[in-house]
């Protein structure tokens, strides 16, 4: 290669620290950079003319194609997150980014891909996962305090659970909760997110598959109840199931094995199964749209999350969580909200739960420029529906003043009304808890 600026291109395309290839508009790879060598663990020789379907194995392959639909759109995609399958049988996190690739005339004559490892991140996130106990439960009202109590119970024994609750309001953190309580905790937890695939895709992923069990099956890929041996099996939100694969689904619960797609022989399972949901599943199976015989199997024990807008009195303990939280996952020093950023965040209703109001704060956590989150760092429906400094000051400690009135009952509640140990909780003075009694008018 004598041409300059093909020798410049060819050095920073391998040089780059992102992986990077390119496809034609069928999907076969025509180009693949050293960086793609060392993250996939494939060389450039064994990949170039294939399908890169064959070689990543996404989880995004089948049902949305990122690349695929940067081809035939000619839109970006920009750090979109998926797991993919290396070489040697790993899974592992990537961000891409997606882009169609033209010619001179401005035709579309494919796509191009460019990807970064997440492990380091993913790791740091799974640690903090892991290490998710009931003391996690961020909560001080009395709504969850019986299923603070009940877990350690639950945990304990090996039947499963149906955790229910509407969207955001936690119900996997509850399940690794459980998980991490129990005698399986040093084994796999292994989430499933059943409305967010086909049947067929629910199924092999489930599954498994061996090599030549359907068309593109090259190799043998272990299912996720494979991969959940000895340990847990989260099924979220389960009442998404089709009548088919509750079917499957029960026949594995009640013979406790399974058979992957293409075998014949059934291999015994050692999985705890937790499912939760957000459809009210008696309702559903008195509509018939849901398996009375599954619901009784998987509502052995029954645990349910209360809404975030039943206990307003959680939302400054969550907000103080969830702030160092983020502040270990990126690494910055945020100390926490200003009062006219907590007022906003108490105004709001949060029809998606715990996790509106975690977003809300990660939202903050890339906007802010300071040390503290200020309401014009939070989401726009947010800020935007907050009271303003130019009304009473009153109207806007409202929401704080009867967080706080909660708090305080809760915290008398929790003592049988003995005031010194709700201070104690509380940790401030008797003198002070008495004060703010009288002036919230708390008996």
């Amino acid at each position: 290669m004598n041409d300059p600026d093909a020798r410049f291109f060819s050095r920073i395309f391998n040089d780059i620290p992102h992986g990077i290839f390119t496809v034609d508009q069928e999907g076969h790879v025509t180009s693949f950079n050293r960086t793609a060598e060392e993250i996939t663990g494939w060389r450039r020789e064994e990949v170039l003319g294939r399908r890169c379907t064959e070689v990543f194995l996404s989880n995004h392959c089948d049902a949305h194609c990122f690349l695929r639909a940067s081809i035939a759109e000619g839109e970006a995609h920009h750090d979109r997150q998926v797991t993919i399958t290396t070489r040697d049988g790993r899974r592992l996190e990537i961000s891409v980014t997606t882009a169609a690739v033209t010619d001179d005339s401005g035709s579309v004559v494919g796509g191009v891909e460019m990807f970064r490892d997440l492990s380091a991140v993913a790791s740091l996130r799974r640690q903090v996962e892991a290490s998710y106990t009931h003391e996690d439960i961020v909560s001080r009202s009395p709504a969850m305090r019986s299923v603070r109590d009940i877990l350690p119970l639950v945990a304990r024994s090996d039947s499963t659970v149906l955790i229910q609750g509407e969207p955001g309001t936690g119900k996997e953190l509850i399940a690794r909760a459980i998980h991490n309580l129990g005698p399986r905790a040093r084994k796999p937890f292994v989430p499933l997110n059943c409305g967010a695939l086909p049947d067929t895709l629910v199924e092999s992923e489930l599954f498994g598959y061996l090599r030549g069990a359907f068309t593109d099956a090259r190799k043998d890929k272990p299912g996720l109840l494979s991969s959940a041996q000895g340990g847990t099996l989260f099924l979220d939100e389960v009442g998404e199931l089709s009548p088919a694969m509750q079917v499957k689904l029960l026949r594995v619960l009640q013979e406790r094995e399974f058979t992957p797609l293409g075998s014949v022989r059934p291999v015994r399972l050692d999985v705890r199964v937790l499912a939760a949901t957000n459809r009210d599943l008696q309702d559903d199976v008195t509509g018939g749209r849901f398996r009375q015989d599954l619901f009784f199997r998987l509502n052995v024990v029954s645990v349910f999350l209360p809404p975030l807008r039943s206990r307003p009195e959680d939302i400054p303990h969550l907000i103080q969580h969830f702030v160092r939280r983020f502040s270990t996952l990126q690494g910055r020093r945020i100390n926490g909200v200003s009062e006219r950023a907590m007022a906003g965040l108490m105004a709001h209703t949060y029809p998606g739960n715990v996790r509106e109001l975690e977003n809300a704060i990660e939202h903050a956590f890339v906007v802010c420029g300071g040390s503290v989150i200020e309401l014009e760092d939070l989401p726009p429906h947010l800020a935007s529906a907050a009271p303003r400094p130019a009304a009473a000051d009153a109207r806007a400690m409202a929401p704080l003043a009867a967080a706080e009135a909660g708090t305080i009952r809760a915290a008398l509640e929790r003592h049988g009304g003995h005031r010194g140990a709700a201070a104690r909780d509380l940790g401030v003075s008797r003198n002070t808890l008495w004060r703010k009694m009288r002036a919230y008018g708390i008996e």
